[in-house]
């Protein structure tokens, strides 16, 4: 009888046991079939919208597989070998960085005639040498990715406006963070981080933003404003002045003299057109599930 009384309390052990293996199973053969479709961000997103628990497994592992799969240099850059925590955030919000530009609207410093919907980005570049333009002489020992800016058409009368977006790493161990509490900066009032949500710095505000940044935006001193969440995400926007042929060449030739590993390459979706229309039904329901 004692010997019946422990197979019955053995039993359902044994049944819960299968059900998470199972359960494992599953998100390996999730994780193979985003890789045999090179993890198109598309079809993460739609995924992650169908229930709760597939949210819950995009959350807890898929973002983070996109993310190392499409950009393992960077990735192991900001984390520095360590887990997501040391660079703040979660994997959702740094895919949607990688991948989706914030769009462009007025703000104190920085006027447009027109406001830019954000989307999904074709390509995306990002390099940490570009970052340290961004940073203040005396904070040039942060480490810092910024993307190339999203050129945005404003007009035959207007230049072109760009967009830009960055992440540090051990941003709140930073000097740049350092520099803006003992600046006593105050946060915007009304601007919030397009990523994670979190209030922001206005650099220009500030005034820590270096003269470089604007050379290496190909744009004119007091022609840009960038901000920084209290998370060490950098988003911003800037008026692209046109380039000529020879500027252009030793635009190419700075290129070319990057150090090694300095930035990373990944395409958005394969070589598709990421670009959304603001009136897409797919589109924001991507843009809610990131």
């Amino acid at each position: 009888m004692g010997s019946n009384q422990r197979q019955r309390t053995i039993s359902p052990s044994r049944t819960g046991s299968d059900s998470v293996e199972s359960g494992i199973f599953n998100e390996r053969v999730l994780v193979l079939v985003f890789e045999s479709i090179n993890w198109d961000i598309h079809t993460l997103c739609v995924a992650a919208s169908v229930n709760r628990k597939l949210r819950a497994v995009a959350k807890r592992l898929l973002w983070r597989e996109l993310c190392m799969y499409r950009a393992p240099r960077m990735v192991a850059t900001l984390t520095n070998g360590g887990a997501i925590s040391r660079m703040g955030g979660a994997w959702h919000t740094l895919a949607k960085l990688m991948f989706f530009c914030c769009g462009c609207e007025s703000t104190r410093h920085f006027k447009v005639s027109r406001s830019w919907p954000g989307h999904f980005v074709k390509t995306s570049r990002f390099s940490k040498t570009s970052g340290r333009s961004f940073l203040a002489k005396e904070c040039r020992g942060d480490l810092l990715y910024v993307s190339d800016p999203c050129e945005h058409p404003m007009g035959e009368k207007e230049d072109d406006v760009g967009i830009f977006r960055g992440v540090f790493q051990g941003f709140m161990r930073s000097k740049t963070r350092a520099c803006l509490i003992r600046r006593e900066a105050k946060l915007e009032e009304k601007v919030r981080c397009p990523y994670c949500g979190a209030r922001v710095w206005s650099m220009t505000a500030a005034r820590v933003i270096p003269k470089s940044a604007a050379r290496q935006l190909g744009s004119s001193n007091g022609g840009l404003e960038y901000f920084v969440c209290v998370i060490g995400h950098l988003f911003g926007s800037c008026w692209l002045v046109p380039l000529s042929s020879d500027e252009e060449n030793v635009e190419e030739e700075e290129e070319e003299e990057e150090e090694d590993g300095g930035s990373e390459d990944f395409d958005g979706d394969d070589g598709m057109k990421l670009g959304i229309d603001c009136h897409d039904r797919t589109g924001e329901m991507e843009r809610r599930v990131l």
